[in-house]
């Protein structure tokens, strides 16, 4: 099984770092092949809404900057962790960006990313975490992805780089959410094929 865990901070080797790979080794450890994507500090523009990913229905965006790479890793993976550090109380502009983009084309080809497993972390200071991480569980939820718990809300604390390696609770749980990933994954994949499709409007 493969995970895929996206980086949105634009701090190189930062605490949002810290704690995805720490996620990314338990799994490692449980034989799952790992990769860490980076949107932060990357040039990605935010969505248009102009509907050419529901018109080509190729898997792609229209625009042409670090979204696709991305997306294509999204598809191929099993479990999906976005991580992004707090913002003003949400995540940085370049993870929106990717929430946004993602939404709409992962709906224009089929609901591409149901059925997989996506997590949500975050580094704070102090507060405003729980709300990063609903902003990108609110991804998950439209795309029809599982969204595992954990023994708290995944967040880690830190303010200068490395400082998050202190916050031995909220290590523990970025474990503790990778083990769950892992079970919940050996759960899912031999039913994907079963996932239930959307009840449409005319059907309700």
């Amino acid at each position: 099984m493969y995970a895929l865990a996206i980086c949105g901070s634009p701090r190189k080797n930062g605490n949002t770092t810290l704690i995805l790979n720490t996620v990314l080794d338990t799994l490692k450890e449980k034989g799952w092949e790992t990769e860490l994507e980076t949107v932060g500090g990357k040039e990605i523009k935010g969505c248009t809404a102009c509907g050419a990913c529901f018109k080509r229905a190729d898997g792609t965006c229209i625009i042409n900057d670090a979204f696709n790479p991305i997306f294509a890793k999204m598809m191929k993976a099993d479990a999906v962790i976005i991580g992004s550090p707090t913002y003003f109380a949400d995540v940085t502009a370049e993870t929106k960006a990717l929430i946004d983009r993602t939404g709409f084309v992962a709906m224009a080809n089929g609901n591409a990313l149901k059925g997989k497993i996506g997590a949500g972390v975050s580094a704070v200071r102090r507060g405003g975490a729980t709300h990063t991480v609903d902003t990108i569980n609110h991804l998950f939820m439209i795309s029809r992805m599982i969204i595992p718990g954990s023994t708290y809300w995944n967040m880690v604390y830190g303010l200068h780089k490395g400082d998050a390696a202190n916050d031995k609770e909220g290590l523990a749980n970025m474990t503790h959410i990778a083990e769950v990933i892992d079970w919940l994954g050996r759960a899912v994949k031999p039913h994907m094929a079963s996932f239930p499709d959307a009840v449409t409007e005319k059907e309700g």
